[in-house]
């Protein structure tokens, strides 16, 4: 491994953000001028193409940055609605492409913790990570016991980086702004910048981490083909984790196995399941929707990686989301309970009228509103045969920005975590009994 730890100086960090927007300004300024020539359906192919060219921009700053404004921009990918398709595809981008630390950096990072190298602490270690993400990377080893363990490390500076990378992040994105008209008002942008900033510091605490392992671990034992790392504490700190290794593999290894359709099925309905639970019974989710966060096991389990990033939610969420949904599944739709469970969720203000929310708003969000409550309409659903989601038309995305105030708190986690199980079952192409007690028509 030759990787390099993330430039940690703020005037290197600062010079690369600074690079970045001139690249974005000279974009906008080039896009204006391109506007001025252009028919509609060419303007339209343009503008995709230069919302693509704009992640790109913010990516390549990012990269190099790595860290906490690299995993800000994984965060910010998954805002399906907030920011462009051209944009979040690129974002996306973040998820994959990650540099490795070296070997010398992972014995100074153990040595720090526990004032003892790996030879020390293990019987055994691997230096080739087999996982790496943007704040941190992951080993085997094994225990003296024989127990075989994942240990991840935190990359060198993390949490002193927070505060200045996501300023940097800030003056980036405002950038973008300049160059793209939709992008969503600036107030919630702070709202959810603000999120992702505190989440971030909370993601670094390990601590944090192994705690969450522990909380999921006991209140998920009533589902037994649900398997949760177990923290292994004397290894573990704040800036490493060390917890049981889960023998599995990941959703395409184990799609390329050849898997019946019986197999994906039940997979399909554990994970369907467990969200609901989460989300209406324990109050709490784990919040990074990561394909690579499950583990297809044997004898039909499913393992659960990366507790670093979970949320809370309130029981008045909880019936917000519930009321909100039923409204969209009734037939026809229910208007007024809908607007009344949107006001609850704090996504618009109590000044608009209910002629402006059906008739304006309601037509803006409603092929993508469409498509996230479809599986629910039928008491088992093909996920395999649920197209991907609508592509959002800039006029609608412009009218529907406008009249989004903000959100609850919860509403991002939920998103992130709801989005991602739909790709999931898609991948899986799952056949699932969707009826259940809390959402339906």
């Amino acid at each position: 491994m030759s990787g390099k730890a993330p430039h940690s100086g703020r005037l290197a960090r600062g010079a690369i953000a600074g690079t970045a927007a001139v690249k974005l300004g000279m974009a906008a300024l080039a896009r204006k001028a391109q506007v001025l020539t252009q028919s509609d359906d060419a303007g339209t192919q343009a503008r995709a193409a230069h919302e693509a060219k704009l992640g790109r921009i913010l990516f390549g700053a990012l990269n190099q940055l790595k860290g906490t404004a690299l995993k800000a921009s994984q965060l910010l990918s998954l805002e399906l609605g907030l920011l462009p398709e051209g944009m979040r595809r690129e974002l996306a981008r973040a998820h994959y492409q990650v540099t490795p630390l070296n070997r010398a950096l992972v014995i100074k990072l153990l040595r720090q913790e526990f004032g003892a190298g790996p030879e020390d602490l293990f019987a055994g270690f691997e230096p080739q990570a087999f996982a790496a993400a943007s704040l941190g990377q992951v080993h085997g080893a094994t225990l003296h016991s024989g127990e075989a363990v994942a240990v991840k490390l935190q990359y060198p500076g993390m949490a002193a980086s927070i505060g200045s990378d996501m300023a940097l992040l800030r003056g980036l994105l405002q950038g973008l702004a300049l160059g793209s008209a939709s992008l969503p008002k600036p107030e919630v942008l702070a709202r959810m910048m603000a999120d992702i900033e505190l989440k971030l510091a909370e993601e670094l605490d390990y601590r944090q981490e192994a705690e969450q392992l522990r909380w999921f671990g006991r209140h998920l034992a009533s589902m037994p083909d649900l398997v949760v790392p177990r923290p292994v504490a004397e290894r573990s700190s704040q800036r490493v984790l060390t917890m049981t290794r889960l023998p599995g593999l990941h959703l395409n290894e184990w799609l390329a196995s050849g898997p019946c359709q019986a197999e994906r099925d039940r997979y399909g309905q554990l994970l369907f399941d467990l969200l609901l639970h989460c989300v209406f019974v324990l109050g709490r989710l784990q919040a990074d929707p990561h394909p690579g966060n499950s583990l297809f096991m044997s004898k039909g389990r499913l393992g659960l990686l990366d507790f670093g990033c979970t949320q809370t939610l309130s029981p008045a969420f909880c019936a917000g989301l519930s009321a909100a949904w039923n409204a969209l599944l009734r037939q026809p739709c229910d208007h007024q309970a809908l607007q009344q469970a949107y006001l609850a969720l704090g996504l618009i203000s109590p000044e608009l009228g209910a002629d402006r929310f059906r008739d304006e708003l309601l037509p803006a969000l409603n092929p993508f509103l469409a498509w996230q409550v479809q599986p629910f309409t039928q008491a088992v659903f093909d996920f395999g045969q649920h197209p991907p989601p609508p592509r959002t038309h800039a006029d609608r995305q412009r009218t529907a920005l406008t009249h989004l105030q903000s959100m609850a708190p919860e509403m991002p986690y939920f998103d992130r975590s709801y989005l991602g199980l739909l790709q999931t079952l898609r991948a899986l192409g799952a056949r699932v009994r969707t009826t259940n007690r809390w959402i339906h028509a």
